[in-house]
Formats: structure tokens, C-alpha cells, sequence
């Protein structure tokens, strides 16, 4: 079943039990195989501050013909990147694997798994997490929040929202489909101990965040949904 031409929103199922989950933590809640960095902390500059099993990324199933796509088929891809790009190529590619994937949409989709993933991390939340991570990515979040449990320290955290989500390479390997984007977000963040000290950030200030995330999906697997496959800091 083919949603909003991949999801205006492209999570097929999120799309209802995720997002009244998440919007009860959202504005109050006061891997790669290296480990994973805690988005709260690692790569983020400070600005002035303004006065669940259902968690997946879906990518709708194109039909498949003889494996030959028209011309017209990667217009939407040309129009994104210029033609004859390494980035363009790449695209290209999963279109060829999955005609149904469209990269402006896997863009608005991806802003919201970043969303849920971010929020589910300072909550603790490992119910979501592990629907949305694969099983390396998930590991090490999943050590890094009872690492942070073990000495009784909490997120206090509000989403601001994303400045900017660009792709910066896709491509496939084997049948799976990896598509990398540079996130740059705004966060309300502070750790504080078991005293309530805040000991990193500031619950009154923004913080904008430089992240690198990589998503995949097996093209030919009956599961539709995208895992976040790899995370870096941007320096």
C-alpha cells in the first residue's frame, strides 16, 4: 500500500502511535559499530536562548516490472541533485531497486525519526529505540542510557526543531538501500544528578547539534521499514 508517495510523512505505521507517544514528552520533559555519542553533549554550540512496537520508518512497496526504469523516473532525482553526480548516481540506484523512493520525501521522513530517536534517547526510552535502530546502533544507546541510569543522572530536554536535513550520499550495497544525511538541529538540553545538579548544558539556552546518520533498508525484504544504521558527530 502506497502512502502519500512514500509517506509525505514516510512512516507508515509511526504515523499514529508514535506521534501521540512522542507528544507526551516533547516541550516538557524537564552506532555505527563505535560507540554511540550522546547527542546532548557531542558536537553542539551554544546559542541565545528564546526568551512504541509500532516505531518504523516505511517505505512504500513500488510494483516491480522488468527491471528497466524510464527516463522519467529519476526526474524527481535530477531535480534533487544535479545529473552525473556521485550523489545523483546513488540515488539513482534504490530508485532502480525500489521505484517507489522518492529522496525529497525520505528527507521529511528521516527529520522525524531523528526526532523520535533524539527525544526516545533522553528518556530512556528503549521500547522505541529499538524499533528504530539496528541491532549495533541499538546496543550501544541502550549502554550509554544504563551507564547514565547506573549514576542516577537525567535528560531534562524540549526538541527545537531542525535547521537543515540534506543528503550527502546514498547508495547500494547489496540490496540494501544506505542513505546518509547531515542533520543540524536545535535542542533545550541539561543533565542534571541524583541531587538535581545540572552537570552538563543548560536547561535555558539552545544548543544547535551537527549529526551524520545513515539509514538502510533490504530493497527486497517484506520489511518496509528504514533503520538508522550509523551515527557520527560532525567536528
Amino acid at each position: 500500500m502506497e502512502f502519500f508517495d512514500f509517506g509525505t510523512i514516510f512512516f507508515l505505521v509511526a504515523a499514529v502511535v508514535i506521534f501521540f507517544q512522542l507528544r507526551n514528552v516533547l516541550g516538557r520533559r524537564t552506532g555505527n559499530e563505535r560507540p554511540p555519542f550522546d547527542p546532548y553533549t557531542a558536537g553542539r554550540t551554544a546559542k541565545n536562548a528564546p526568551a512504541k512496537n509500532e516505531n518504523v520508518i516505511s517505505l512504500p512497496r513500488g510494483k516491480r516490472g522488468s527491471g528497466e526504469v524510464a527516463d522519467d523516473a529519476y526526474a524527481s532525482i535530477d531535480a534533487f541533485e544535479k545529473p552525473g553526480s556521485d550523489l545523483n548516481k546513488g540515488l539513482r540506484a534504490i530508485r532502480d531497486a525500489d521505484p517507489s523512493f522518492e529522496p525529497k520525501t525520505f528527507v521529511d521522513g528521516a527529520k522525524m525519526a531523528y526526532e523520535m530517536i533524539v527525544m526516545a534517547y533522553a528518556d530512556g526510552d528503549r521500547k522505541t529505540l529499538k524499533n528504530l535502530l539496528s541491532r549495533e546502533v541499538f546496543d550501544g544507546f541502550v549502554q550509554a542510557i544504563a551507564d547514565r541510569e547506573s549514576r542516577s543522572e537525567k535528560i531534562q530536554s524540549s526538541f527545537v526543531g531542525i535547521d537543515k536535513a540534506t543528503i550527502v550520499s546514498a547508495e547500494m550495497k547489496g540490496t540494501e538501500a544506505h542513505v546518509t544525511l547531515r542533520v543540524v538541529s536545535e535542542l533545550i538540553s541539561a543533565t542534571r544528578n541524583k541531587s538535581g545538579e545540572v552537570i552538563d548544558g543548560d536547561p535555558e539556552t539552545v544548543a544547535e547539534v551537527k549529526d551524520v546518520w545513515t539509514f538502510a533498508r533490504d530493497t527486497r525484504s517484506k520489511d518496509p521499514n528504514w533503520k538508522l544504521v550509523a551515527t557520527e558527530e560532525e567536528d
